[in-house]
């Protein structure tokens, strides 16, 4: 019998989850998987959106990593305070853990104060404080400007800035106060989700348009004054607001940089398709990752979807490598999709291949009642099958 290996998986997101999950279906139990994460919960950041305007609670939308420990998985609960990706070795409260293999999927850290005034101004619907604070603000606001900004790029779940505008839109309606709101999105992307292509970033455009919300492309902001309630941009124009909820810059976390695993990029380089870092034995995952797509000169946009995907393809090489299988390794391909909503308990989808060449061919699906019950069954399916 081999003797039993040691993975790490650093990060409780949705591609750390998989990835512990995963692994622990396909290991014999001689072999030990650690998720390592600081949080005691996973929240399905998916839901945050539904959860800034009253359609969900915390509770609903939270599990205790600790339920997956029911399934083999042993979990180390604290802040990692270094990386040593040569070694596969972590320092986590004071002590020192070492694998023999290592997943990274420690997703995107946010960093408001990287705009001078936002975090103080406004309300970041990405994450659940800042969900909850806009869903307590919101039934106040019954005259005035509201805007959702993206702050810098790249973000993670390129559709949900779209979409927590046409929910607002839909929140306003709902509460007949509309009519006295001004609802505008300011980014600096030329177009919503352009990795997508220009047909699907102008049909989406055309969804936010059509609902009377004012679309501001090319707009990076660089400084907010919470006491006049006003952005400033880098082209010179300035924007008033009533309400703001943002998008914070996102970058990697800095026990990610310190570890020497970043690129050009801020992100950590992997080989596209199995994920494999420099360091042996090493993978990363998700957010934390930068893959370029050379034929457009953009990257692959950060989202859970591929996070998923990429876990189950590095669970599945890490095991077969372990039980010296042999075989080709699997690869991630690109492929992705998203639902998009639009309010009123419609939901577009799109979905395609983002590897695919000369460009990524994405389709979008129009909004319908159907797709909106597929997202409320995707979120009820990945609570229930993952704790």
């Amino acid at each position: 019998m081999a003797s039993g290996k040691t993975i790490l998986v650093l990060g409780g997101g949705i591609g750390g989850i998989v990835s512990a999950v995963r692994l622990r279906r396909l290991l014999s139990r001689e072999h030990r998987v650690v998720l390592v994460e600081k949080e005691a919960s996973h929240v399905f950041s998916p839901s945050f959106l539904w959860l800034m305007i009253g359609e969900r609670g915390a509770a609903e939308i939270s599990r205790p990593l600790a339920a997956l420990q029911r399934r083999g998985v042993e979990l180390v609960h604290g802040v990692i305070e270094r990386i040593d990706p040569a070694e596969r070795r972590i320092r986590v409260n004071g002590s020192d853990l070492t694998g023999d293999y290592m997943i990274i999927a420690l997703g995107a850290e946010y960093a408001p104060e990287l705009v001078p005034g936002l975090a103080e101004a406004g309300h970041n619907f990405y994450t659940l404080a800042g969900a909850e604070s806009l869903r307590a603000t919101l039934p106040k606001l019954r005259s005035g400007r509201i805007v959702v900004l993206v702050a810098s790029m790249p973000f993670k779940c390129p559709a949900a800035p779209n979409e927590a505008a046409m929910l607002l839109d839909y929140d306003c309606r709902r509460r007949g106060v509309r009519k006295s709101i001004q609802i505008d999105l300011y980014t600096p992307e030329p177009g919503p989700m352009p990795v997508a292509g220009p047909e699907v970033s102008a049909a989406l455009r055309g969804m936010i348009e059509a609902k009377g919300i004012g679309y501001h492309a090319g707009h990076t902001v660089t400084s907010v004054d919470p006491g006049k309630h006003r952005l400033a941009f880098a082209n010179g124009t300035e924007a008033d607001f009533d309400l703001l909820a943002y998008v914070p810059p996102h970058r990697a976390a800095k026990v990610v940089q310190d570890a020497g695993l970043c690129g050009e990029s801020g992100w950590v380089p992997v080989n596209r398709g199995t994920l494999e870092t420099k360091f042996p034995n090493v993978c990363a995952i998700g957010d934390v990752t930068g893959i370029m797509l050379t034929s457009i000169g953009k990257p692959l946009p950060k989202a859970g979807v591929f996070a998923n995907s990429q876990a189950e393809v590095v669970a599945h090489n890490i095991a077969s490598a372990i039980a010296s299988r042999g075989g080709p390794m699997r690869r991630f391909g690109g492929e992705g999709e998203c639902f998009v909503e639009t309010g009123d308990g419609r939901a577009g989808f799109g979905s395609g291949n983002f590897y695919a060449e000369p460009a990524p061919q994405i389709k979008l699906r129009a909004p319908s009642m159907l797709l909106h019950w597929g997202k409320v069954a995707h979120e009820k399916y990945w609570l229930w099958s993952r704790f």
